[in-house]
């Protein structure tokens, strides 16, 4: 898939892009679609995202929260616009220009990082992750039927491999570029702290704490590949700052979860059976919630059961545990993929009866999970490969 196949004809057509991936991203989509006869045009928020725009289209909002929708609301009208383009749908600006495009009726196209992992990025119209419009329902997918030569056939995929290096560069230019002429923009709000010196220690941690992990896991891999297996319970934990928790859940914080999986874990789960913890690889330099979990572990008299981990390989972790507790990351469908009984304790697109445990308690969970229905998750990843996921990357590569 590529992003054609998703959005169609926009010869003729006036397309907004609005801010976009931290990078050269939205810049190449801006030429894509220009290349092909559309009028595109470019709002910027930050100087991070004027440095990576095209000059010729490009607009700045330098105003305050309370004047954007109105501004908005005039260019859509100024320009007759007809198509929408953001990255994520829940951060304030997006959220707001998305609401009043709704209203126009103009065309919304939302970015996202790639429901199926690694290889490939999101693509839909109207909203992503718990605002997809994607069916819900089990019959639906029953219904479906795929063949060898459809795009989510692996033969069919191509490997884009790290982008790691590509991510960092073009992150730290634009949180230097939008600090150091900040003045340009007095009002703007990011969505989380925008500054590039602390960005840069996080980085620097980021990268210690790395290496300081990897020694410490050494041999850990091999522990929950073979000795380990099927002997835990997975937590995989989301960013702390992960709209999908604040807009797609009942939780406000990352503690806030892992109390309740402990607490239930601890009354309700297999006595011989242990927890294991993983840290999400983005918040590395940002966040260790290993004195948290270790004191609520030895208030609840199971310390010795629950294990903490960084950066342990995942798909190992996935396969060996017995199940996998999920607010609603993505990592819930690659535990599905590797047929890991799986609940989402927030909302999720996937969240399905036949896929995940749905309908189950936490509480319940623990001993009575449903077994992942493998004929239909293969259709549910067929169906959201095909019209969903474009195999690329936000940072190298062709789109």
């Amino acid at each position: 898939m590529q992003v054609l196949d998703i959005v169609g004809k926009v010869t003729g057509k006036n397309i907004l892009l609005l801010q976009g991936p931290m990078g050269t991203f939205f810049n190449k989509l801006d030429q894509k679609f220009s290349a092909l006869g559309a009028n595109t045009f470019r709002i910027g928020l930050n100087a991070g995202d004027e440095f990576f725009a095209d000059a010729r289209h490009y607009t700045p909002f330098c105003g305050r929260m309370e004047e954007w929708e109105d501004f908005i609301k005039h260019f859509y009208e100024q320009y007759d616009i007809d198509m929408i383009f953001v990255f994520g749908d829940c951060r304030s600006y997006q959220s707001t220009a998305i609401k009043t495009a709704k209203e126009a009726e103009i065309a919304v196209f939302v970015f996202e990082e790639g429901y199926i992992r690694p290889d490939f990025i999101t693509l839909e119209r109207g909203g992503v992750n718990d605002n997809s419009s994607l069916p819900r329902e089990r019959a639906f997918y029953d219904a479906l039927e795929y063949h060898d030569e459809m795009a989510c056939n692996s033969k069919n995929i191509k490997h884009i491999g790290s982008t790691y290096k590509e991510m960092a560069l073009q992150a730290i230019i634009y949180y230097i570029v939008g600090n150091l002429l900040f003045f340009r923009y007095p009002h703007y709000q990011h969505h989380r702290r925008f500054s590039a010196i602390h960005e840069a220690f996080y980085g620097v941690r980021n990268f210690m704490r790395k290496q300081y992990y990897r020694l410490k896991e050494f041999n850990a891999e091999k522990l929950f590949k073979y000795q380990m297996r099927k002997k835990y319970y997975f937590v995989p934990l989301q960013t702390y700052e992960d709209f999908q928790i604040l807009h797609h859940s009942d939780y406000e914080s990352i503690e806030e979860f892992i109390e309740e999986v402990m607490n239930s874990f601890s009354k309700y789960a297999p006595e011989d059976a242990f927890l294991v913890i993983k840290h999400h690889p983005m918040d590395r330099g940002k966040k260790n919630y290993a004195a948290f979990i270790k004191k609520i572990a030895e208030k609840l008299g199971c310390r010795k059961r629950v294990k903490i981990l960084y950066d342990v390989h995942l798909p190992t972790l996935l396969k060996g545990a017995i199940g996998t507790i999920t607010i609603n990351s993505t990592v819930g469908i690659s535990s599905l993929y590797h047929k890991t009984p799986t609940i989402c304790m927030g909302r999720s697109f996937y969240d399905i009866e036949g896929l995940t445990s749905k309908g189950l308690t936490l509480d319940e969970f623990w001993q009575n999970y449903k077994k992942v229905d493998s004929e239909l998750f293969e259709k549910f990843r067929c169906y959201l490969i095909h019209t969903t996921q474009i195999n690329g990357s936000f940072y190298k590569g062709d789109i």
